[in-house]
């Protein structure tokens, strides 16, 4: 959508209906591609690393739409076009991300942006979710939803991605919502001007009830309306327009 609104043509294919289920390599996939003359390249792969890995050899521009669990840096981008439209400000805003950290590269890319901007990020989850090299990246872990929620400005969740775990990390749904969902009771710790954010899709009533998914304070619809305008610039600006000087 966001191709199409700054009027180019675009041509999407999944891995089910390309010729890598005949064999075709990744590689042999990209250079058909390019030599088709196309001018950007957006990789959503299961791979981590493949986008990076394709700029090594094609010359058109590569962005990356997420690559398995590693980074998703457009979402990181858009959530936080979205908290400087509500928060005007990085800089000491405590922000608490809570769920699947280890399967998910929405907070990797977010850890890394805001992080780099002032932010204070803390990392909520399940133990065996939330892996202790997430400190090296700046951020503080935090197993207690209770007290990760005291006071901060923005809380972002996440699902379960159930789809990637291929074990057991905690005992039942039921428990998890019991320890780790987001609640009326407990986004009351929080303070009075906190945003909720979700990258989607959301379980309602499992990581967040519908109430609060739907309440005023949630901006999870202008986090969907922000990706398009984001991913407009960053087309935009790759393939050739002039980054203007913006007034502060």
């Amino acid at each position: 959508m966001a191709a199409k609104r700054l009027s180019a043509d675009t041509s999407s294919f999944s891995k089910s209906s390309s010729s890598v289920v005949k064999g075709e390599t990744l590689k042999d996939t990209i250079l058909n591609l390019e030599a088709m003359n196309i001018d950007a390249l957006v990789v959503r792969h299961a791979g981590a690393g493949v986008p990076h890995f394709i700029s090594t050899f094609c010359r058109s521009h590569v962005i990356n739409a997420g690559d398995g669990p590693h980074e998703h840096p457009t979402q990181a981008l858009l959530d936080a076009l979205t908290i400087r439209r509500h928060k005007r400000r990085f800089k000491g805003l405590k922000v608490v991300i809570t769920g699947d950290i280890l399967h998910s590269r929405v907070a990797r890319s977010n850890l890394l942006l805001l992080t780099k901007m002032g932010a204070h990020v803390i990392l909520c989850g399940p133990p065996p979710l939330l892996p202790p090299d997430f400190e090296e990246m700046g951020a503080e872990l935090e197993y207690d939803f209770d007290r990760a929620l005291d006071r901060a400005d923005v809380v972002m969740m996440l699902r379960v991605q159930m789809e990637r775990q291929q074990k057991n990390f905690f005992p039942t749904l039921r428990e998890y919502r019991r320890l780790y969902a987001l609640t009326p009771e407990r986004f009351r710790k929080a303070r009075r001007d906190a945003i909720i954010m979700h990258p989607g899709p959301l379980n309602r009533d499992v990581e967040i009830t519908t109430d609060l998914a739907d309440a005023a304070r949630s901006v999870i619809l202008e986090q969907v309306a922000n990706g398009v305008a984001v991913r407009m610039a960053v087309l935009y600006l790759l393939l050739g327009g002039k980054d203007r000087e913006i007034p502060d």
